[in-house]
C-alpha cells in the first residue's frame, strides 16, 4: 500500500520542471499478450481482469521492476455497457475496485525508496459501446449524453485510494467537455490524454478532426485539469501535439505514444509502420517540447520503459 506521502506528491513531483521526467508503465494490453494471454475478445485487457487478475498483477510489477513509476489499471475498457453484452455487468464496480487494488499491490510487492502512483485509467466511450471509435471520435453522442455515460464508473474509481485519474485516448470535442464537466466534482487530480493525429493539411488534430489549439483552450479556461497530454499515437506527432499543448497550456504534459507499429483493426494484428521512431531515443525531444509525464502505449513493452527511463535521466 502506498503512504500517504507518497500519495499526496504525485502532482508535486509532476510539476517540478527542474527534475526528472515522472516515468509511466507501457502497453499493458500488449503486454499481457506478450505474457500468454488472449486479449483478442470483445473486453481486451479487461477480460484477463475478470479471469486472471494475478496475470494483472504481474504484467503491473514487470513495469515497476523495468523501472516504471506509475501504474495505469486495467480499467480502460470496464464500462457497464461492455460487460453487458458478455453477461458479466455484475462484475462492473468490483472490477473496477480490483484494477486498482492490483496495481497498488504490485506497487508495494516492487518495493523500494522510489514512491510509486496508481493512475486509474478511464477509456473513451469508444472503448465501450463505440466500438474502436476511440480513434475518429465518431460517437454521434452530445455532450450531455456523455456526461451520463462516463458519471458512474468516475465515481467508483474517484472512491478509490488511486492517485490520479487518467483519462486516456479521448479523441472528441464533446468528450472533452464532457469529461472536463465532470472532472469539476472530482476529489482526485485529473490528467486529460487526447487520441491526435495529422489532419490532411499537417495540423494536429483530435481523431474528430477538432483542431488540438482549439481544445487545448478549452482545456486551459476550464481551471479543472491536473495535467494534459496525448498517447495512442506515433512518436512524431505526439511531440508536435506536446507543442501546441505547452503553447496554449500552463500545464504538466504527459505523452505516451506507440512504439511505431499500426493496429490493422479488419486483421486484428499489428504491422510495420511508416513512423518506427524508436520511442526510447525520442525522450530527449519529448522532454524538450515539455513532458513531465512520459511512457509508452499500445506496443510498448517493459525492456522499452526501463531504456526510457535511463533516458530520461540523462537529459
Amino acid at each position: 500500500m502506498l503512504t500517504s506521502n507518497e500519495s499526496s506528491n504525485f502532482l508535486t513531483t509532476l510539476k517540478a520542471k527542474d527534475a526528472a521526467p515522472v516515468i509511466l508503465d507501457g502497453g499493458l494490453g500488449t503486454h499481457l499478450a506478450d505474457r500468454g494471454n488472449d486479449v483478442t475478445g470483445q473486453l481486451w485487457s479487461a477480460q484477463i481482469l475478470l479471469d486472471r487478475p494475478d496475470e494483472v498483477r504481474a504484467a503491473h510489477q514487470d513495469f515497476f521492476a523495468a523501472g516504471a513509476q506509475v501504474a495505469t489499471t486495467c480499467s480502460y475498457q470496464v464500462s457497464r455497457d461492455g460487460l453487458a453484452q458478455v453477461g458479466s455487468a455484475d462484475k462492473f464496480e468490483t472490477m473496477l475496485r480490483t484494477s486498482v487494488a492490483l496495481a497498488q499491490e504490485a506497487a508495494a510487492a516492487n518495493g523500494g525508496e522510489a514512491p510509486r502512483w496508481v493512475a486509474a485509467s478511464v477509456g473513451p466511450y469508444g472503448a465501450g459501446p463505440g466500438a474502436g471509435t476511440e480513434y475518429d471520435g465518431a460517437y454521434d453522442l452530445s455532450a450531455n449524453e456523455l456526461i451520463d455515460w462516463h458519471r458512474e464508473r468516475l465515481e467508483i474509481l474517484a472512491s478509490t485510494p488511486a492517485d490520479v485519474i487518467i483519462f486516456e485516448t479521448v479523441p472528441s470535442a464533446a468528450e472533452v467537455e464532457a469529461l472536463t464537466s465532470l472532472a469539476k466534482d472530482l476529489e482526485l487530480p485529473a490528467i486529460l490524454s487526447l487520441s491526435v493525429r495529422a489532419d490532411e493539411h499537417g495540423n494536429i488534430a483530435l481523431g474528430d478532426g477538432t483542431n488540438l489549439r482549439q481544445v487545448a483552450k478549452i482545456v486551459q479556461e476550464s481551471g479543472v485539469w491536473a495535467g494534459v497530454g496525448v498517447n495512442c499515437c506515433p512518436v512524431p506527432v505526439a511531440v508536435e501535439a506536446l507543442k501546441i499543448l505547452g503553447e496554449e497550456t500552463g500545464l504538466p504534459l504527459s505523452a505516451y505514444p506507440n512504439s511505431g507499429e499500426i493496429w490493422d483493426h479488419e486483421a486484428r494484428v499489428w504491422r510495420p509502420g511508416n513512423e518506427g521512431t524508436d520511442l526510447p531515443s525520442a525522450v530527449p525531444e519529448l522532454v524538450a517540447a515539455g513532458a513531465r509525464l512520459i511512457g509508452g502505449c499500445c506496443q510498448v513493452s517493459p525492456e522499452q520503459i526501463t531504456r526510457v527511463r535511463e533516458a530520461a535521466q540523462l537529459v
